[in-house]
């Protein structure tokens, strides 16, 4: 049964991408998709529970919540269970209850299945991603590269390959930012109904980050109805981002979870973990605000000592230099095709550094974290690599007195 599961996680990958993308992207989409999918199923038995990399935990965990779940169905009868029921599922409900479900089809414990659903997950999301370039104005070309660059990116590649809860993270976070983008460009009730099951379903992966996306999807709902003008949707977002200090649940408790995460107890302890670092901040999450912001971007530096696996994390941030340079190229020239999707785009991005900067004590921890953070930037840096009009029809060979005549590339 596990190994049928696997199989089946590889069909569905591949009706996702014929049914998702243009014929002509297909052929070349679905055998790096197929290869990154089989990547992390041998990353998983080679390098996670091989023993290679002495990496992990939570994908412990997350198992054996998994396997109470089973035990408990097995007691009380199927049903959705909570931390009323099992202690310990506040905020992976969602996580957890899949894997309960592959781990009670197989009738015992199975992490290559629940990894190659986690594998599936990470695909589709390199899907999402490819669509939403395509949406904001990127060219095909620029937009596969993209779609290779997230598929084999080191740190998403590892986190997709057992079973963490990383993966499922940022599926979610990015297909709301997707459909709230979507409705920037057209509105549409039927993509706020959508985005009703994905935004509960993050609440119960990593429920402050529900607050992360809402104010991006709030506002682009209103751009879309209204009409709004650049300077009154900063002035609504400044007002969103401030709504958790005044209304109650379930603002209140996503504010109470990142209080939690922001504690001195808290940062203490994950300090004193592996990849641990101190700040000299008088036990504030808010001071040296700016050398947390630093961190929680740039980490881990090429002179940072640590561990095996943090060494061989360089290799990512090298990669996640390079999307930072090309964003900073890539975001003017959003920002002259089309305001209202730049804002919408940095009100997720620089609130959620902020918010995880604020919490910034552990290299391995953050980097972790700020994965939905990269692969957002990663749209604009997807901006920096589409050709200009003039470049695409010299690559033709197309007279440039015909390119001069031509609509611009752009977003309307």
């Amino acid at each position: 049964m596990e190994y049928l599961i696997v199989a089946g996680a590889a069909v569905a990958l591949v009706l996702i991408v014929k049914s998702s993308l243009d014929t002509s992207v297909t052929g070349r989409a679905l055998p790096v998709l197929v290869l990154a999918f089989i990547a992390r199923l041998i990353a998983h038995l080679v390098v996670i529970r091989g023993g290679i990399l002495d990496y992990g935990g939570d994908n412990i965990y997350y198992e054996l919540k998994a396997l109470e779940i089973v035990d408990y169905w097995q007691r009380e009868g199927f049903q959705y269970v909570t931390s009323d029921q099992i202690s310990g599922l506040s905020a992976v409900t969602v996580p957890c209850q899949v894997f309960a479900l592959v781990v009670y089809l197989c009738q015992g414990p199975a992490p290559l299945a629940c990894t190659a659903v986690v594998a599936l997950l990470a695909c589709g999301l390199c899907v999402v991603l490819y669509r939403i370039a395509r949406l904001i104005g990127v060219d095909e070309r620029a937009a596969f590269k993209l779609l290779v660059l997230t598929a084999f990116m080191p740190a998403f590649l590892v986190h997709t390959s057992d079973m963490f809860k990383d993966g499922f993270n940022a599926f979610l976070v990015l297909a709301c930012l997707g459909l709230g983008l979507s409705c920037v460009k057209r509105f549409d009730v039927r993509k706020l109904v959508a985005l009703g099951p994905l935004l509960w379903a993050l609440w119960h992966v990593r429920p402050y980050m529900v607050f992360m996306c809402a104010v991006p999807l709030v506002l682009g709902v209103l751009i879309a109805r209204r009409g709004m003008s650049v300077p009154a949707a900063g002035i609504v977002a400044v007002l969103l981002l401030a709504a958790p200090a005044f209304f109650l649940t379930p603002l209140e408790t996503m504010q109470a979870q990142l209080e939690y995460g922001q504690s001195a107890a808290i940062r203490n302890a994950n300090a004193l973990a592996n990849s641990g670092i101190h700040f000299a901040d008088g036990g504030s999450a808010w001071e040296s605000l700016h050398v947390k912001v630093l961190y929680t971007l740039l980490a881990p530096f090429p002179w940072t000592p640590g561990s095996l696996t943090l060494q061989l994390g360089k290799i990512d941030v090298l990669l996640w230099y390079y999307v930072l340079y090309s964003a900073g190229r890539g975001l003017p020239r959003l920002w002259r095709q089309d305001r209202r999707t730049t804002l919408v785009l940095l009100l997720f991005i620089i609130p959620s550094t902020v918010v995880y900067a604020t919490s910034m004590a552990n290299i391995g921890l953050i980097f972790r974290q700020r994965m939905p953070i990269v692969m957002v930037v990663s749209l604009l840096a997807a901006l920096a690599w589409t050709r200009s009009l003039a470049q695409q029809n010299r690559s033709a060979g197309t007279p440039q007195a015909v390119a001069d005549t031509s609509p611009t590339i752009g977003v309307t």
